[in-house]
């Protein structure tokens, strides 16, 4: 077929045209569907053709031993990883006896989209048989944000010359064979087949399968109904069919020409670690009662609404650049597909769109996901850092097996313990503990939830700053060290005193301690002693920030400026990201970074800097920073707009909005960067936004860049929603739910109640711009056309000077 091949450019939705079978993996990821509990990727209906398929359900994975050369004390045994479950998205359809496959006969027109405010994926493809027989297939499915375990399908087919006979046969498919990509054959050999069969039955229209994984000892459910309306159809006939890894229900009917097969299949899915097969059974039965009772208009106006709330505490609007519009709001859907129903799960790195990362959740869930949650939709944050708290026994031991006090809580996981086999990066990275602390601080500020923090930000925070004061030291001449650990940036590993990590520690300690004051009884109960807050507050006044003071930087950690360069001018735009192409002793003794780290801590603990120091620092590590990470971009804006770089700004915005929409990794078949896709919305809005949080206070310095003619937000905090109304020479704040709310514009503070309030904003600074390294620096952005025109095509689109490709996860390449 011809015509316009990619996304095209619309507000509200994600527009695929054409049929392009080499960009079906990017596809599948980027229309993937979820509500945080279930995600089904964005492959066709009928199975086939495909790149690679899935359904996930959160925290369902399988166990494999860890790899190791040469085994250490307190090495991680066990691995795990996400399993592709029991697909139930498959919908066949043979057009009097040819499979509809868009591979073969002719595919006349085809378009899907993904919808942001219906929260479906909708599709239409007019097809022509091999024997010359042509139809028009509809499709539309969502994944309930409302009905959170269940997902329903519409499929319709028309004849479009003249009566046929289809048949459509409708599958629970286990076991799905999947080409894995993985290096370790442990891997591979626990996605082999993983699940085993426990029970199935079939009955009229519907069909039960359980299934057990071996080594993770984990029982899942899916269940499917449907509802069969043949207008204009004859001689209608079904059956259904079931063994252990398949379960089928065959519907066959002649259609006259303008009639209609229309068949509605409701899933549903259950998993649990204790549950018998009758409980599992009941569980996904009662969902599919509720979704049949609900129907599929209740499905959609349940959906809608959820969208419309959300959105009118989330919205982003960008005038002046109709992609970056576009790319924002695919970002904020996502996230709330990452995390709206999780509730007592993780959030992954890839949230539900892939199995990249082995499904791990990562400390940028906190730092950077929850952080956009908080604002946006705060439920769900707190749901994510309950999931951390029912994780505390399993931090508290690992802990204990390291010699330390309080919890450890780990690099990489799904269900808690630690998975990463590399210790530089996994155990030494101790900096989420403090990451976890920042978030649940966060947190309180903007919800003031007292229940939250009675029941479970207490406890996180005082068990988080156990751990830094076992793990560092007083030193003799009145510092308080945190030596031998890893910051954020990977590519500097096992240092001395990480500004970042000292930094957030610091407010780790002074938290906790704030938190035992306001909750006695909370504290009494974890057995907190004046002494014990005391040394808190003693360990964080001392805390130990290393400056050098010849060249007026802070060293991203000790003795870090006195390293020797990388060598950029030497390194060709092949060999990004460095860790695929040179050895890790390397790179761990030069200055070279590979995601933002000092640059982050300005940002979260940017009260701990001077405006002169950001400038300086920023400058500095502009020329280090090789962005070989999907996290980097994002904080880089933040600081970029901090430091009076806009335009810069505007350019690493619109490389973390876009790093899925236009493949910038190269990795996008393995799901959505979710964290870079949270951190779009955190460049817009503390970038542009100038928003800050420092100890509990909303602040706020708007600008803009000179190419966008206007942007707005939306704000959730203290139970009050407004908008922020940024143009280039005033910004206008409208409370639009609950209040009154105080905020700060450029250090004056600022009351909301019913009427806009509209001021000034000063001149912007004329700045050189800081340079990166050779071939690092972001794509200039120039605004892309309007509606209607292609945003982005099949094929991967750089946003930097050179080629970013990374492998999926030699540790966490392209992270």
């Amino acid at each position: 077929m011809t015509g316009t091949r990619g996304y095209e450019c619309a507000p509200w939705q994600l527009l695929w045209r054409g049929l392009d079978l080499r960009g079906l993996t990017q596809t599948e990821s980027t229309f993937a569907l979820s509500n945080g509990h279930i995600g089904v990727r964005g492959t066709l209906e009928e199975a086939e053709p495909r790149g690679r398929p899935g359904t996930f359900l959160n925290g369902f994975y399988e166990e494999h031993p860890l790899p190791y050369a040469e085994a250490g004390y307190g090495y991680p045994e066990a691995g795990q990883t996400v399993v592709n479950v029991t697909d139930g998205k498959i919908i066949r359809l043979l057009v009097e006896d040819e499979p509809l496959d868009l591979r073969y006969g002719h595919t006349t027109a085809h378009h899907r989209v993904l919808d942001f405010r219906s929260g479906t994926l909708r599709r239409e493809t007019e097809w022509t048989s091999p024997t010359g027989r042509r139809v028009r297939v509809r499709t539309e499915r969502l994944v309930s944000f409302t009905q959170r375990a269940v997902v329903a399908i519409r499929y319709e087919v028309e004849p479009l010359d003249g009566e046929l006979q289809v048949v459509a046969q409708s599958d629970l498919l286990t076991n799905e064979p999947i080409e894995a990509e993985t290096g370790d054959p442990r891997v591979a050999a626990a996605l082999e087949a993983p699940l085993h069969s426990e029970y199935m039955t079939a009955a009229d229209y519907g069909a039960v399968l359980v299934h057990r994984t071996s080594r993770s000892d984990l029982r899942m459910a899916a269940a499917m109904d449907h509802e069969i309306d043949a207008p204009g159809g004859t001689g209608l006939r079904t059956d259904i069919d079931v063994e252990d890894d398949l379960a089928r229900l065959t519907v066959a009917v002649n259609v006259t020409e303008g009639g209609k097969l229309q068949l509605t299949k409701y899933l549903g899915y259950g998993w649990s670690a204790q549950r018998s097969i009758p409980a599992l059974r009941s569980q996904v039965d009662a969902a599919l009662a509720g979704a049949r009772q609900t129907g599929w208009e209740g499905l959609l106006a349940e959906q809608r609404q959820f969208l419309d709330d959300f959105w009118a505490s989330a919205d982003v609007e960008i005038e002046g650049d109709p992609e970056l519009q576009q790319a924002l709001r695919f970002s904020l859907f996502h996230v709330l597909q990452a995390g709206a129903r999780g509730e007592s799960r993780a959030i992954p790195g890839k949230g539900l769109t892939g199995p990249g990362y082995d499904g791990h959740a990562f400390w940028d869930s906190e730092t950077f996901v929850v952080q956009a949650l908080t604002y946006t939709l705060p439920g769900a944050a707190g749901d994510a850092l309950r999931w951390r708290h029912s994780t505390l026994d399993k931090a508290r031991a690992r802990a204990q097996q390291l010699g330390l006090r309080g919890s450890a809580f780990p690099w990489r996981s799904i269900n808690g313990d630690e998975c990463s086999a590399y210790w530089p990066a996994g155990t030494a990275a101790f900096h989420v503990n403090a990451d976890i602390a920042d978030a649940v601080a966060r947190y309180l500020a903007a919800t003031g939830d007292t229940e939250f923090e009675r029941d479970h930000g207490t406890e996180l925070l005082v068990e988080t700053a156990r751990l830094w004061t076992s793990l560092g030291h007083h030193d003799p001449h009145g510092g308080f060290r945190i030596d031998g650990v890893t910051g954020p940036d990977e590519y500097s590993a096992i240092v001395d005193n990480n500004v970042y990590t000292n930094l957030m520690a610091q407010r780790n300690l002074f938290e906790a301690a704030a938190s035992c004051t306001r909750q006695p009884d909370v504290a009494a109960r974890l057995s907190v002693t004046e002494h014990e807050i005391k040394a808190w507050l003693t360990a964080a006044g001392a805390m130990l920030v290393p400056y050098d003071d010849l060249l007026e930087v802070h060293p991203q950690s000790e003795r870090f400026t006195e390293h020797a360069r990388w060598n950029f001018q030497a390194t060709p735009a092949s060999a990004y990201p460095l860790l695929l192409h040179f050895p890790y002793f390397d790179l761990y003794r030069k200055q070279v970074v590979k995601q933002a780290d000092l640059v982050l801590a300005m940002h979260l603990r940017g009260d701990a800097f001077t405006d002169e120091e950001k400038r300086r620092n920023f400058a500095y590590y502009e020329a280090l920073t090789v962005r070989d990470s999907s996290l980097s971009a994002a904080t880089q804006a933040v600081l970029a707009a901090e430091c009076g770089h806009s335009d810069l700004a505007y350019d690493y915005l619109a490389e973390a909005a876009l790093v899925d929409l236009r493949d910038v990794h190269g990795n996008v078949r393995n799901g959505l960067h979710i964290a870079s896709l949270a951190g779009a919305w955190i460049a817009l809005v503390a970038g542009f936004g100038g928003m800050r949080d420092h100890e509990g206070e909303l602040s706020f310095r708007p600008q803009l860049p000179r190419d966008l003619e206007r942007i707005a937000f939306h704000v959730c905090f203290r139970q009050a929603r407004f908008r922020i109304d940024v143009r280039q020479e005033e910004a206008t704040y409208t409370l639009t739910d609950g209040g009154p709310v105080s905020v700060r514009h450029y250090g004056d503070t600022v009351t909301l109640t019913g009427e806009p309030v509209t001021l000034p904003l000063p001149e912007p600074p004329d700045l050189t711009r800081p340079a990166q390294p050779e071939g690092r620096a972001p794509q200039r952005r120039r605004p892309r056309p309007g509606p209607g025109a292609a945003a982005g095509v099949a094929a991967p689109a750089s946003l930097v000077q050179g080629t970013v490709t990374g492998a999926e996860d030699g540790r966490v390449s392209g992270r």
